[in-house]
């Protein structure tokens, strides 16, 4: 028994340390060193919160003097402050109207504030997850991955709300009332009130971390069955060909069922917390109204003193009702931004040199040296390559599947960094230069065009931003896309759909095609450019490529071996080594490897 305290104990400073780091993390946030106009925001809204809760702790004494005031004896206290019943009562409601007004006054003036860190941190994140590698972000569900920085987002928005306007202004309020509890009736109106809070906080914390568990797992849950959703609906032509609609239905609903029995055990301990504190509240308001009541009967009290602790009373628990809900937004708040910050930790496999220049591309001639690389360093997939492609040459590389000819694209794109050897461009080891520097030097046509879920216009000018309409089109010409696109009904203006569904597999190409025109690249990689299009397509796009390789250096990755019969030189590939090199005419009468895969195609070809 022992063992297991201590163990929850551990579990609960870990939390307790995670959540102060992440605290730690904010604080720049709200008070950055660089912009004043945050640090007077802050400070004036700290001020204005402080008027607030002063003016909302004396409010309930004008209350209790307008009762003295009406009741026989009150002549007094109505001479004492020379109001009157009506004047007091006046102050009273001014007294919280002024409560709200500067509430809503803090809100104002840090709303700025808040907002400028919510989106600084939501670029942040995003800029951060395009910048880790492409090893990560195929071991990683995209939904699940949104879902993380969604949720991390409304974390430190509720955190800003919540921790600093409603738990910091609660606890100053608590003492506030403490200190006139004592000073105007005796100790023991404070001792019930510091016993109640005492036992309600207690009471609220426990359960809570009860409950915090049990929405751990129905966020698990929900985190679950949103990939599944995604995964589902990014893959909409798989289910429709397999006709698995009913099978998908069935797995999104099972996901959804655990998240229901999550759902349900967090709604019932709800409910038992809700009354456990209502119990508490109410046994303390009760003692509390009692000893008062009490004390008017022997005439050391007033009825309007009645009536302050009263008023103070449920100025308490007004606030504390929400603290189990406050409670456990936060500690969600804080786990759900503890993903989001360790998501903002996880450090690229993949980043730039200490002072690394940027690549000069003169010729664009291409250089692999000795390369030797693996995704899982006990597998690998490249064993001491050697290759070379001189300036405005074209270079095939072909070979059967899982040979490592589509890796040798991955790592001159640097979406990995090679194990031994080097990888050069210009002599320039790329390793040694920016990867935008390097990125901007390279234009890929991928075997699957995926377009973003805009315009064609969009999608074209996403190869260079800054380009002019004249130049869009004319890349689009250069592609034999523009008629295509004019005759849409709302020509460059037409939506393409999700990754581009709305076109065929040539027109996604040739956009794509049209978009790496624009980049206008010294260094063109086509993998696989055509291999996913019919003969007919193909033949037509296999123009396009051959003219845009004009005057460029083109590393070809080929499936299809008719497609790149007319490379300058071909490297065949096998289990990660070269087995030969050449022309194509030369390769064929090696009868070697290249030509039994060039027999077998012409054969299927033929059937």
């Amino acid at each position: 028994m022992r063992r297991l305290t201590k163990t929850n104990a551990n579990i609960n400073n870990t939390a307790r340390i995670q959540g102060w780091t992440v605290l730690r993390r904010v604080a720049p946030y709200l008070w950055p060193a660089d912009q004043a106009w945050v640090k007077r925001r802050v400070v004036a809204a700290l001020i204005v919160l402080l008027l607030s809760k002063v003016i909302a702790v004396t409010t309930p004494i004008l209350y209790k003097q307008a009762v003295d005031a009406l009741a026989p004896e009150g002549a007094d206290a109505a001479t004492f402050l020379a109001l009157g019943a009506v004047g007091l009562t006046l102050a009273y409601g001014m007294a919280r109207l002024m409560t709200v007004g500067f509430q809503q006054l803090r809100d104002v003036i840090f709303t700025k504030v808040g907002q400028r860190a919510l989106r600084t941190l939501a670029r942040e994140t995003f800029t951060h997850i395009h910048r880790l590698s492409m090893r990560y972000h195929i071991t990683r569900k995209t939904g699940g991955l949104s879902r993380v920085i969604e949720r991390g987002v409304k974390g430190v928005d509720f955190l800003l709300r919540f921790l600093l306007f409603s738990m910091g202004p609660l606890v100053l309020e608590l003492l506030m009332i403490s200190v006139i509890l004592f000073f105007l009736f005796d100790v023991w109106y404070l001792a019930v009130v510091v016993a109640t809070i005492a036992l309600y906080v207690w009471f609220t914390f426990k359960v809570t971390e009860w409950r915090v568990k049990i929405r751990k797992e129905m966020n698990d849950q929900d985190t679950d069955a949103n990939q599944k959703a995604i995964d589902s609906l990014l893959n909409f032509e798989t289910v429709k060909y397999f006709g698995a609609e009913k099978w998908e239905a069935d797995r999104y609903d099972r996901a959804m069922e655990a998240y229901e029995g999550a759902a349900i055990r967090t709604n019932y301990s709800l409910a038992f917390l809700n009354f456990g504190q209502s119990v508490l509240i109410t046994g303390g308001l009760v003692a509390v109204m009692v000893m008062a009541a009490l004390g008017v009967q022997r005439g050391d009290l007033t009825v309007g003193d009645f009536v302050m602790v009263n008023a103070y009373m449920i100025q308490i628990t007004m606030p504390l009702n929400f603290l189990g809900t406050v409670y456990r937004e936060i500690r969600q708040a804080l786990i759900d931004m503890g993903d989001m910050f360790d998501l903002l930790e996880q450090p690229p496999e993949v980043q730039d040199k200490q002072g690394a220049k940027v690549l000069k591309v003169q010729g664009g001639a291409v250089r692999l040296n000795d390369v030797v690389f693996g995704y899982d360093p006990e597998r690998p997939i490249l064993k001491g390559i050697d290759i070379s492609v001189a300036p405005g040459e074209t270079v095939a590389i072909v070979g059967s599947s899982g040979s490592g000819k589509s890796t040798i694209g991955r790592l001159l794109f640097r979406f990995y960094d090679v194990g031994a050897g080097s990888l050069t461009v210009d002599g320039q080891d790329v390793r040694e230069v920016t990867q935008e520097s390097l990125h901007a030097q390279i234009g890929v046509v991928p075997q699957d065009t995926v377009l973003f879920n805009d315009t064609v216009h969009y999608n074209i000018a996403y190869g260079r931003p800054g380009a002019t309409e004249g130049e869009i089109r004319e890349a689009a010409r250069a592609a034999k896309i523009h008629d295509f696109i004019m005759s849409l009904p709302d020509g460059y203006d037409t939506t393409v759909g999700e990754r581009g569904l709305k076109l065929s597999g040539g027109e996604k190409q040739r956009v794509g095609i049209a978009r790496t025109l624009l980049k206008n690249p010294p260094i063109l990689l086509l993998d696989e450019a055509t291999s996913a299009l019919d003969t007919e397509t193909e033949m037509e796009i296999q123009a396009e490529l051959k003219a845009m390789g004009e005057g460029r250096t083109v590393i070809t990755i080929a499936h299809r071996l008719s497609t790149i019969a007319d490379a300058d030189r071909i490297v065949v590939l096998e289990d990660g080594v070269i087995v030969e090199q050449g022309r194509h005419d030369a390769l064929l009468a090696q009868d070697g490897r290249y030509a039994h895969l060039w027999n077998r195609q012409s054969e299927e070809e033929a059937i």
